[in-house]
Protein backbone atom coordinates (compact mmCIF):
# COMPACT_ATOMS: atom_id res chain seq x y z
CA UNK A 1 0.00 0.00 0.00
CA UNK A 2 2.84 2.43 0.84
CA UNK A 3 4.18 2.45 -2.74
CA UNK A 4 0.71 3.33 -4.02
CA UNK A 5 0.42 6.55 -2.03
CA UNK A 6 0.51 9.74 -4.07
CA UNK A 7 0.29 12.63 -1.67
CA UNK A 8 -0.81 16.22 -2.31
CA UNK A 9 -0.17 18.73 0.48
CA UNK A 10 -2.42 21.79 0.21
CA UNK A 11 -0.74 24.87 1.67
CA UNK A 12 3.05 25.22 1.87
CA UNK A 13 3.51 27.43 4.91
CA UNK A 14 5.03 26.76 8.32
CA UNK A 15 3.07 23.50 8.63
CA UNK A 16 2.68 22.24 5.07
CA UNK A 17 6.22 22.55 3.78
CA UNK A 18 7.99 20.60 6.57
CA UNK A 19 5.33 17.89 6.29
CA UNK A 20 5.56 17.73 2.49
CA UNK A 21 9.35 17.57 2.69
CA UNK A 22 9.17 14.73 5.20
CA UNK A 23 6.66 12.67 3.20
CA UNK A 24 8.74 13.26 0.06
CA UNK A 25 11.56 11.20 1.52
CA UNK A 26 9.35 8.11 1.11
CA UNK A 27 6.54 9.01 -1.30
CA UNK A 28 5.81 11.03 -4.44
CA UNK A 29 4.47 14.37 -3.17
CA UNK A 30 3.08 17.44 -4.87
CA UNK A 31 2.99 20.55 -2.71
CA UNK A 32 0.24 22.95 -3.77
CA UNK A 33 -0.08 26.63 -2.85
CA UNK A 34 -2.08 29.44 -4.43
CA UNK A 35 0.80 31.88 -3.81
CA UNK A 36 2.81 31.77 -7.04
CA UNK A 37 5.69 33.73 -5.48
CA UNK A 38 5.93 31.13 -2.72
CA UNK A 39 6.11 28.35 -5.32
CA UNK A 40 8.82 30.17 -7.26
CA UNK A 41 10.81 30.66 -4.07
CA UNK A 42 10.56 27.00 -3.09
CA UNK A 43 11.57 25.86 -6.56
CA UNK A 44 14.86 27.69 -6.09
CA UNK A 45 15.45 25.53 -3.02
CA UNK A 46 14.84 28.34 -0.52
CA UNK A 47 12.30 28.52 2.30
CA UNK A 48 11.77 32.05 3.64
CA UNK A 49 10.01 30.71 6.74
CA UNK A 50 13.32 29.04 7.66
CA UNK A 51 11.51 25.87 8.73
CA UNK A 52 13.30 23.71 6.15
CA UNK A 53 17.00 24.23 5.50
CA UNK A 54 17.95 24.84 1.87
CA UNK A 55 20.05 21.69 1.53
CA UNK A 56 17.29 19.55 3.06
CA UNK A 57 14.71 21.02 0.69
CA UNK A 58 16.92 20.62 -2.37
CA UNK A 59 17.54 16.96 -1.49
CA UNK A 60 13.87 16.10 -2.20
CA UNK A 61 12.96 18.79 -4.72
CA UNK A 62 11.82 17.73 -8.18
CA UNK A 63 11.11 19.88 -11.22
CA UNK A 64 8.64 17.49 -12.80
CA UNK A 65 5.67 15.94 -11.08
CA UNK A 66 6.71 12.72 -9.32
CA UNK A 67 3.22 11.40 -10.11
CA UNK A 68 4.15 11.16 -13.77
CA UNK A 69 7.48 9.42 -13.22
CA UNK A 70 6.42 5.94 -12.16
CA UNK A 71 5.58 7.30 -8.70
CA UNK A 72 9.13 8.29 -7.78
CA UNK A 73 9.72 9.78 -4.33
CA UNK A 74 10.28 13.51 -4.12
CA UNK A 75 8.57 16.90 -3.80
CA UNK A 76 7.19 18.93 -6.69
CA UNK A 77 5.83 22.41 -5.83
CA UNK A 78 3.07 23.88 -7.94
CA UNK A 79 0.26 26.44 -8.04
CA UNK A 80 -1.51 24.53 -10.82
CA UNK A 81 -4.49 22.48 -9.63
CA UNK A 82 -4.00 20.02 -12.50
CA UNK A 83 -0.77 18.86 -10.87
CA UNK A 84 -2.62 17.38 -7.89
CA UNK A 85 -5.42 15.59 -9.73
CA UNK A 86 -3.65 12.22 -9.66
CA UNK A 87 -3.12 12.19 -5.90
CA UNK A 88 -4.98 9.70 -3.74
CA UNK A 89 -4.07 11.28 -0.39
CA UNK A 90 -4.83 14.98 0.12
CA UNK A 91 -3.49 16.71 3.25
CA UNK A 92 -4.85 20.19 3.98
CA UNK A 93 -2.53 22.43 6.01
CA UNK A 94 -3.98 25.93 5.61
CA UNK A 95 -4.21 28.58 8.35
CA UNK A 96 -7.27 28.88 10.60
CA UNK A 97 -7.25 32.46 11.93
CA UNK A 98 -9.83 34.51 13.80
CA UNK A 99 -11.40 37.75 12.54
CA UNK A 100 -11.19 41.16 14.23
CA UNK A 101 -13.95 40.08 16.59
CA UNK A 102 -12.04 36.89 17.53
CA UNK A 103 -14.51 34.68 15.71
CA UNK A 104 -13.16 31.64 13.83
CA UNK A 105 -12.52 32.37 10.15
CA UNK A 106 -12.86 29.14 8.17
CA UNK A 107 -12.47 30.82 4.78
CA UNK A 108 -9.08 29.19 4.03
CA UNK A 109 -10.55 25.77 4.89
CA UNK A 110 -13.58 26.33 2.65
CA UNK A 111 -11.42 27.49 -0.27
CA UNK A 112 -8.93 24.62 0.05
CA UNK A 113 -11.79 22.12 0.33
CA UNK A 114 -13.25 23.51 -2.89
CA UNK A 115 -9.85 23.06 -4.55
CA UNK A 116 -9.58 19.44 -3.42
CA UNK A 117 -13.19 18.78 -4.37
CA UNK A 118 -12.45 19.72 -7.97
CA UNK A 119 -9.89 16.91 -8.33
CA UNK A 120 -11.25 14.34 -5.84
CA UNK A 121 -11.61 10.80 -7.16
CA UNK A 122 -13.12 7.50 -6.05
CA UNK A 123 -11.32 6.04 -3.04
CA UNK A 124 -9.28 9.15 -2.16
CA UNK A 125 -8.61 10.19 1.43
CA UNK A 126 -8.65 13.84 2.51
CA UNK A 127 -6.79 14.54 5.77
CA UNK A 128 -7.03 17.90 7.54
CA UNK A 129 -4.27 19.23 9.78
CA UNK A 130 -5.56 22.75 10.40
CA UNK A 131 -6.60 23.52 13.98
CA UNK A 132 -10.38 23.68 14.31
CA UNK A 133 -13.14 23.18 16.86
CA UNK A 134 -14.51 19.65 17.38
CA UNK A 135 -16.81 18.75 14.49
CA UNK A 136 -15.49 21.26 11.95
CA UNK A 137 -13.94 18.68 9.61
CA UNK A 138 -17.11 16.63 9.19
CA UNK A 139 -19.63 19.48 9.58
CA UNK A 140 -17.92 22.21 7.55
CA UNK A 141 -15.25 20.74 5.26
CA UNK A 142 -16.73 17.42 4.16
CA UNK A 143 -19.97 18.97 2.81
CA UNK A 144 -17.87 21.25 0.59
CA UNK A 145 -15.95 18.23 -0.74
CA UNK A 146 -19.21 16.39 -1.44
CA UNK A 147 -20.85 19.36 -3.17
CA UNK A 148 -17.91 20.18 -5.44
CA UNK A 149 -16.89 16.60 -6.27
CA UNK A 150 -20.34 15.04 -6.47
CA UNK A 151 -18.97 12.10 -4.44
CA UNK A 152 -20.44 10.62 -1.27
CA UNK A 153 -18.49 10.76 2.00
CA UNK A 154 -17.47 7.36 3.41
CA UNK A 155 -18.72 5.70 0.25
CA UNK A 156 -16.74 7.24 -2.61
CA UNK A 157 -14.10 9.10 -0.58
CA UNK A 158 -12.92 9.23 3.04
CA UNK A 159 -11.60 11.67 5.58
CA UNK A 160 -9.04 11.96 8.32
CA UNK A 161 -7.70 14.44 10.82
CA UNK A 162 -4.17 14.69 12.18
CA UNK A 163 -3.60 18.00 13.98
CA UNK A 164 -0.40 19.83 13.20
CA UNK A 165 2.22 19.98 15.93
CA UNK A 166 4.72 22.30 14.31
CA UNK A 167 6.67 24.60 16.63
CA UNK A 168 8.01 27.41 14.40
CA UNK A 169 11.68 28.16 14.91
CA UNK A 170 12.30 24.98 16.92
CA UNK A 171 15.11 23.00 15.30
CA UNK A 172 15.04 20.31 17.98
CA UNK A 173 11.36 19.35 17.99
CA UNK A 174 10.88 19.02 14.25
CA UNK A 175 7.79 17.43 12.69
CA UNK A 176 9.14 13.88 12.61
CA UNK A 177 10.26 14.08 16.24
CA UNK A 178 6.86 15.03 17.68
CA UNK A 179 4.33 12.28 18.37
CA UNK A 180 1.39 12.67 15.99
CA UNK A 181 -2.30 12.23 16.75
CA UNK A 182 -4.20 10.60 13.87
CA UNK A 183 -7.79 9.68 13.09
CA UNK A 184 -10.06 8.54 10.27
CA UNK A 185 -13.69 8.78 9.23
CA UNK A 186 -14.07 5.01 9.71
CA UNK A 187 -12.05 2.60 11.88
CA UNK A 188 -10.46 1.14 8.76
CA UNK A 189 -9.48 4.54 7.36
CA UNK A 190 -8.15 5.49 10.77
CA UNK A 191 -5.72 2.59 10.51
CA UNK A 192 -4.68 3.67 7.00
CA UNK A 193 -4.08 7.27 8.11
CA UNK A 194 -2.18 6.11 11.19
CA UNK A 195 0.02 3.78 9.15
CA UNK A 196 0.77 6.54 6.66
CA UNK A 197 1.98 8.96 9.33
CA UNK A 198 3.74 6.25 11.32
CA UNK A 199 5.89 5.51 8.27
CA UNK A 200 7.60 8.94 8.55
CA UNK A 201 7.03 10.11 12.14
CA UNK A 202 9.89 8.58 14.14
CA UNK A 203 8.34 9.71 17.43
CA UNK A 204 5.32 7.51 16.74
CA UNK A 205 1.59 8.14 16.49
CA UNK A 206 -1.56 7.97 18.60
CA UNK A 207 -4.69 6.80 16.78
CA UNK A 208 -7.70 8.62 18.22
CA UNK A 209 -11.08 6.82 18.09
CA UNK A 210 -12.78 9.54 16.02
CA UNK A 211 -12.03 12.71 14.08
CA UNK A 212 -13.88 14.81 16.68
CA UNK A 213 -11.70 13.45 19.47
CA UNK A 214 -8.56 14.30 17.52
CA UNK A 215 -9.88 17.80 16.84
CA UNK A 216 -10.73 18.30 20.51
CA UNK A 217 -7.33 17.05 21.63
CA UNK A 218 -5.58 19.62 19.47
CA UNK A 219 -7.64 22.59 20.52
CA UNK A 220 -7.26 21.88 24.25
CA UNK A 221 -3.47 21.47 23.99
CA UNK A 222 -3.07 25.17 23.30
CA UNK A 223 -6.01 26.27 25.44
CA UNK A 224 -4.31 24.64 28.40
CA UNK A 225 -1.07 26.52 27.72
CA UNK A 226 -3.00 29.75 27.24
CA UNK A 227 -4.69 29.41 30.63
CA UNK A 228 -1.43 28.56 32.40
CA UNK A 229 0.33 31.57 30.88
CA UNK A 230 -2.64 33.78 31.81
CA UNK A 231 -2.22 32.60 35.41
CA UNK A 232 1.44 33.63 35.59
CA UNK A 233 0.64 36.89 33.77
CA UNK A 234 -1.85 37.66 36.52
CA UNK A 235 0.77 36.72 39.10
CA UNK A 236 3.17 39.17 37.43
CA UNK A 237 0.60 41.97 37.84
CA UNK A 238 0.05 41.10 41.50
CA UNK A 239 3.74 40.76 42.35
CA UNK A 240 4.49 44.02 40.57
CA UNK A 241 2.08 45.78 42.94
CA UNK A 242 3.80 44.05 45.86
CA UNK A 243 7.21 45.01 44.47
CA UNK A 244 8.26 41.35 44.25
CA UNK A 245 10.36 39.91 41.41
CA UNK A 246 8.01 37.53 39.56
CA UNK A 247 10.82 35.56 37.94
CA UNK A 248 12.50 35.02 41.30
CA UNK A 249 9.19 33.76 42.71
CA UNK A 250 8.72 31.34 39.82
CA UNK A 251 12.30 30.12 40.18
CA UNK A 252 11.73 29.37 43.86
CA UNK A 253 8.37 27.68 43.24
CA UNK A 254 9.94 25.67 40.42
CA UNK A 255 12.07 23.75 42.89
CA UNK A 256 9.00 21.60 43.60
CA UNK A 257 8.93 18.56 41.29
CA UNK A 258 5.38 19.07 40.01
CA UNK A 259 5.35 22.84 39.57
CA UNK A 260 4.68 23.77 35.93
CA UNK A 261 7.42 26.05 34.51
CA UNK A 262 5.35 28.72 32.75
CA UNK A 263 6.58 32.31 32.46
CA UNK A 264 4.72 35.59 31.99
CA UNK A 265 4.76 37.24 28.58
CA UNK A 266 2.96 38.18 25.39
CA UNK A 267 0.84 35.36 23.96
CA UNK A 268 0.49 35.59 20.20
CA UNK A 269 1.08 33.42 17.18
CA UNK A 270 -1.18 31.19 15.12
CA UNK A 271 -1.94 28.62 17.85
CA UNK A 272 -2.03 29.59 21.52
CA UNK A 273 -3.41 33.05 20.82
CA UNK A 274 -6.12 31.72 18.48
CA UNK A 275 -7.16 28.15 19.32
CA UNK A 276 -9.06 28.93 22.55
CA UNK A 277 -11.48 31.08 20.55
CA UNK A 278 -12.32 28.07 18.35
CA UNK A 279 -13.25 25.97 21.36
CA UNK A 280 -15.14 28.86 22.96
CA UNK A 281 -17.16 29.43 19.78
CA UNK A 282 -18.24 25.80 19.60
CA UNK A 283 -19.13 25.77 23.29
CA UNK A 284 -21.28 28.87 22.92
CA UNK A 285 -23.05 27.40 19.89
CA UNK A 286 -24.05 24.52 22.14
CA UNK A 287 -25.36 26.74 24.93
CA UNK A 288 -22.35 26.88 27.25
CA UNK A 289 -20.40 30.04 28.00
CA UNK A 290 -16.81 29.06 28.87
CA UNK A 291 -15.55 31.16 31.76
CA UNK A 292 -11.97 30.06 32.41
CA UNK A 293 -10.99 29.81 28.73
CA UNK A 294 -12.26 33.29 27.84
CA UNK A 295 -10.97 34.82 31.07
CA UNK A 296 -7.51 33.56 30.21
CA UNK A 297 -7.81 34.97 26.69
CA UNK A 298 -8.95 38.38 27.97
CA UNK A 299 -6.05 38.59 30.39
CA UNK A 300 -3.45 37.56 27.81
CA UNK A 301 -4.91 39.90 25.21
CA UNK A 302 -4.54 42.77 27.69
CA UNK A 303 -0.82 42.26 28.28
CA UNK A 304 0.37 44.54 25.47
CA UNK A 305 -1.38 47.53 27.02
CA UNK A 306 -0.14 46.50 30.48
CA UNK A 307 3.50 46.23 29.35
CA UNK A 308 3.32 49.64 27.69
CA UNK A 309 1.85 51.23 30.83
CA UNK A 310 4.56 49.67 32.99
CA UNK A 311 7.29 51.06 30.75
CA UNK A 312 5.73 54.53 30.90
CA UNK A 313 5.43 54.37 34.70
CA UNK A 314 9.08 53.35 34.98
CA UNK A 315 10.06 56.28 32.74
CA UNK A 316 8.04 58.69 34.88
CA UNK A 317 9.75 57.42 38.02
CA UNK A 318 13.09 58.09 36.32
CA UNK A 319 11.87 61.60 35.44
CA UNK A 320 12.09 60.95 31.69
CA UNK A 321 9.81 63.21 29.66
CA UNK A 322 7.13 61.04 28.03
CA UNK A 323 5.79 63.20 25.20
CA UNK A 324 7.98 62.59 22.15
CA UNK A 325 10.42 60.26 23.91
CA UNK A 326 12.40 57.92 21.66
CA UNK A 327 11.87 54.20 22.30
CA UNK A 328 13.77 51.28 20.78
CA UNK A 329 11.64 48.15 20.64
CA UNK A 330 13.54 44.89 20.21
CA UNK A 331 11.52 42.32 18.28
CA UNK A 332 8.20 42.12 16.47
CA UNK A 333 7.80 38.44 15.53
CA UNK A 334 5.44 36.38 17.67
CA UNK A 335 8.31 34.39 19.20
CA UNK A 336 12.09 34.31 19.35
CA UNK A 337 14.37 33.15 16.53
CA UNK A 338 11.54 32.88 14.03
CA UNK A 339 10.37 35.18 11.18
CA UNK A 340 6.65 34.50 11.78
CA UNK A 341 4.73 37.72 12.52
CA UNK A 342 1.23 36.24 12.49
CA UNK A 343 -0.89 37.49 15.39
CA UNK A 344 2.15 38.91 17.17
CA UNK A 345 1.34 40.72 20.40
CA UNK A 346 4.49 42.84 20.15
CA UNK A 347 2.32 45.00 17.88
CA UNK A 348 -0.04 45.67 20.79
CA UNK A 349 2.88 47.01 22.82
CA UNK A 350 4.07 49.25 19.98
CA UNK A 351 0.61 50.66 19.32
CA UNK A 352 -0.01 51.29 23.01
CA UNK A 353 3.31 53.11 23.35
CA UNK A 354 2.45 55.28 20.35
CA UNK A 355 -0.85 56.12 22.06
CA UNK A 356 1.27 57.66 24.83
CA UNK A 357 2.88 59.91 22.14
CA UNK A 358 6.15 57.98 22.26
CA UNK A 359 8.18 57.53 19.07
CA UNK A 360 8.91 53.81 18.63
CA UNK A 361 11.67 52.37 16.44
CA UNK A 362 11.43 48.61 16.03
CA UNK A 363 14.53 46.53 15.35
CA UNK A 364 14.07 42.89 14.40
CA UNK A 365 16.72 40.97 12.40
CA UNK A 366 14.25 38.14 11.68
CA UNK A 367 11.15 39.96 10.45
CA UNK A 368 10.54 40.97 6.83
CA UNK A 369 9.90 44.75 6.76
CA UNK A 370 7.53 44.48 3.78
CA UNK A 371 5.47 41.79 5.53
CA UNK A 372 5.21 43.81 8.75
CA UNK A 373 4.21 46.89 6.76
CA UNK A 374 1.56 44.95 4.87
CA UNK A 375 0.10 43.22 7.94
CA UNK A 376 0.28 46.01 10.52
CA UNK A 377 1.23 49.24 8.78
CA UNK A 378 4.36 49.47 10.94
CA UNK A 379 7.97 50.06 9.99
CA UNK A 380 10.73 47.71 11.13
CA UNK A 381 14.49 47.76 10.56
CA UNK A 382 16.78 44.73 10.31
CA UNK A 383 19.86 46.49 11.70
CA UNK A 384 20.10 48.26 15.02
CA UNK A 385 19.94 52.06 14.58
CA UNK A 386 23.14 53.90 15.44
CA UNK A 387 21.53 56.40 17.77
CA UNK A 388 20.56 56.70 21.42
CA UNK A 389 17.11 56.24 22.96
CA UNK A 390 15.28 57.29 26.11
CA UNK A 391 14.20 53.70 26.71
CA UNK A 392 14.73 50.23 25.26
CA UNK A 393 12.10 47.53 25.57
CA UNK A 394 12.78 43.89 24.73
CA UNK A 395 9.56 42.18 23.62
CA UNK A 396 11.05 39.19 21.73
CA UNK A 397 14.12 37.29 22.94
CA UNK A 398 15.96 36.80 19.65
CA UNK A 399 19.44 35.32 20.15
CA UNK A 400 20.97 38.33 18.36
CA UNK A 401 19.81 40.65 21.15
CA UNK A 402 21.74 38.74 23.80
CA UNK A 403 25.10 39.85 22.39
CA UNK A 404 24.30 43.58 22.26
CA UNK A 405 25.47 46.03 24.93
CA UNK A 406 22.18 47.88 25.13
CA UNK A 407 23.63 50.61 27.33
CA UNK A 408 25.53 51.84 24.25
CA UNK A 409 22.17 52.80 22.74
CA UNK A 410 20.72 54.56 25.79
CA UNK A 411 20.70 58.25 26.52
CA UNK A 412 21.99 59.24 29.93
CA UNK A 413 19.40 58.21 32.49
CA UNK A 414 17.62 55.97 29.96
CA UNK A 415 16.02 52.68 30.98
CA UNK A 416 15.80 49.08 29.79
CA UNK A 417 12.54 47.18 30.22
CA UNK A 418 12.74 43.40 29.79
CA UNK A 419 9.43 41.73 28.91
CA UNK A 420 10.99 38.27 28.54
CA UNK A 421 13.14 38.23 31.67
CA UNK A 422 16.31 37.23 29.81
CA UNK A 423 18.56 40.27 30.20
CA UNK A 424 21.16 40.30 32.94
CA UNK A 425 20.89 44.08 33.37
CA UNK A 426 17.60 45.92 33.15
CA UNK A 427 15.73 48.59 35.07
CA UNK A 428 12.43 46.73 35.11
CA UNK A 429 10.91 43.51 33.80
CA UNK A 430 7.56 41.83 33.52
Amino acid sequence: MEKQYKIAVIGLGYVGLPLARLFATKYPVVGFDINQKRIEELNTGTDSTLEVEDDVLKAVLKYESPFSQAAENGLYCSADIHDIKDANIYIVTVPTPVDKHNRPDLTPLYKSSETVGKVLSEGDIVIYESTVYPGATEEECIPVLEKVSGLKFNQNFFGGYSPERINPGDKEHTVEKILKVTSGSTPEIGEVVDTLYKSVIVAGTHLAPTIKIAEAAKVIENSQRDINIAFVNELAKIFNLLEIDTHAVLEAAGTKWNFLPFKPGLVGGHCIGVDPYYLAQKAQENGYHPEIILAGRRLNDSMGQYVASQLVKTMIKKKISINGAQILNLGITFKENCPDVRNTKAVDVIQALEDYSLHVTTFDPWAKPEEVKHEYGLDVVNEIPQEKFDAIILTVAHKEFMGINLNDYLKEGGIIYDVKGVLEECDSRL
